[in-house]
């Protein structure tokens, strides 16, 4: 009942002129970010951490919220029609879908995903204004310890999760925890690996590090291999709606990828990429028309991009309640909240509960915004794919290093937004994930702080983080994550020795 009244409230801040128009910005920037292949929702809150940073919090955060959800619609348009997911949850979609385009289905097939992701993110919008409440209610209660136990959790799997190899990923997050070292020490009061530049006594500026990494190093890796001809957009032929015999089609797929999506997309280990797996595998036991698959069914557009649009929303459930991103954008967005000095975790319903519950009402504001963007304008979007590569990214260059600048005019912010653009270009280049860089950066001193309270308070004795059990649960928890991967890897390869 309180979630419900918190709720109301939120939508009477939802609904004030600045904020409608805030999120009206978000979804369009966002589906058109979707829409064109290579930038994401990640790089595009990115590029506006510098250009927001004097703005209104609550504001901003709504914004980078609907271009979160915008994306994630935003990507079906270019998987259906180029066969190019504008994001990696897509990939699935891109499976049936541009089958079904090249049929001359792609009109019911970009309508069954974008009123399949309406549905599914009100369901799972639903899910995270009732859920999270009870999930602050459990982390209040953690101590240090708990807290460490938990970023070791999530530093283990989003490692994991990102990228090709749970060693490559291991390695982006190394550098993030180095970097997260930088400055003054809050506990001793001591200067780390700041070589004396006074600019690092502060630490390295999140914003400046995402930028980097997500527009500079994208820009750069685009360029390096922009040595091809693009594929042209299929046409959208007949009408854009569907028959009454994919909804008949439609509905189920829609219901079980939000009951997919959702859940997954919460856990610390979430993500995309999962559930639309799950789902696409899902459909195809379940369909009743099993030999279309790999022809273009549109059960496989229909539930992928459910469960896509599902875990978008439920991966705002740890990031708001205990301040872990699961995806590339929840890190960013997670630097978003640090622009502003604001700290997700259980206090934030406490601190700062306007702005959390107007953003989750902002959510449903948005969704409903998406869909009557989606389906009359795309003819619109498709029109995006024909801007010149080298303008579009020539273009993000230039906005990505304005902005920046804006934001700290200095030489030395100059040359470490610089390098982390070399950084981001050579992690894509040798295929190593980006976002646990992002991950380490913000997560790491927040760890070193919670250990070495709970040190502090055992008078040294590491085992205090086992005697809780809390702690010696998530730890064990983070530790068969980081050793299951090794393992199944060499399972793997016993096996081909075998054969």
């Amino acid at each position: 009942m309180d979630a419900l009244i918190q709720l109301l409230n939120g939508f009477s801040i939802a609904i004030q002129p600045m904020n409608l128009a805030f999120a009206a910005i978000g979804v369009l920037l966002g589906t058109m970010v979707g829409v064109l292949p290579g930038i994401g929702p990640a790089l595009t809150v990115a590029l506006l951490l510098p250009v927001t940073f004097k703005l209104d919090p609550g504001g901003s955060i709504i914004m980078f919220a609907g271009i979160y959800y915008g994306g994630m619609y935003g990507g079906s348009t270019t998987a259906i029609l180029l066969n190019t997911p504008g994001e990696a949850a897509s990939v699935v979609t891109a499976l049936e879908g541009n089958k079904m385009a090249r049929k001359g289905r792609g009109g019911p097939a970009l309508a069954t995903a974008a009123i399949g992701s309406f549905v599914a993110a009100l369901i799972a919008t639903i899910g995270l204004a009732f859920l999270a409440p009870i999930l602050v209610k459990l982390a209040v209660r953690f101590g240090p310890w708990d807290y460490f136990g938990l970023m070791l959790i999530a530093f283990v799997t989003v490692s994991a999760t990102f990228g090709s190899s749970p060693l490559r990923g291991l390695t982006s997050l190394a550098i993030g925890l180095w970097l997260g070292l930088i400055g003054i020490d809050q506990l001793t009061g001591q200067t780390r690996l700041a070589f004396g530049v006074p600019n690092l006594f502060d630490g390295i500026e999140v914003t400046t590090l995402a930028v980097g990494l997500f527009a500079i190093g994208e820009a750069l890796h685009v360029a390096s291999r922009h040595a091809f001809a693009p594929e042209k957009p299929i046409p959208i032929k007949g009408s854009i709606w569907m028959t009454r015999k994919d909804w008949a089609r439609s509905w189920k797929p829609w219901l079980r990828g939000a009951g997919i999506g959702f859940p997954i997309g919460a856990l610390p280990a979430g993500g995309a990429e999962i559930p639309t797996f799950l789902s696409y595998t899902t459909e195809r036991r379940l369909s009743k028309h099993p030999e279309e698959f790999g022809h273009g069914a549109i059960e496989g557009v229909a539930g992928p991009e459910a469960a896509n649009n599902a875990s978008a929303a439920g991966s705002l459930v740890p990031l708001l309640t205990l301040g872990l991103p699961t995806s590339a954008t929840a890190a960013v967005m997670l630097a978003g909240f640090q622009q502003y000095n604001i700290q997700p975790g259980p206090l934030l319903f406490v601190q700062h509960a306007d702005l959390v519950w107007g953003l989750i009402a902002s959510l449903f504001i948005a969704n409903i915004m998406l869909l009557v963007l989606n389906l009359p304008l795309v003819g619109v979007w498709v029109q995006l794919l024909k801007i010149p590569m080298p303008w579009l990214y020539a273009g993000i260059l230039v906005f990505a290093t304005m902005g920046t600048i804006a934001a700290n005019p200095s030489v030395v912010e100059l040359l470490l937004l610089s390098a982390f653009g070399v950084l981001g270009f050579l992690m894509r280049r040798y295929d190593y994930p980006v976002a646990p860089v992002v991950v380490g950066l913000i997560l790491g001193p927040m760890a070193d702080s919670q250990l070495r309270r709970a040190l502090q308070m055992s008078l040294g004795d590491p085992m205090i983080l086992l005697q809780h059990p809390g702690s010696a649960i998530m730890i064990a928890i983070a530790t068969i994550a980081l050793i299951a991967p090794f393992v199944f890897r060499g399972l793997a390869r016993f096996r081909q020795d075998e054969d």
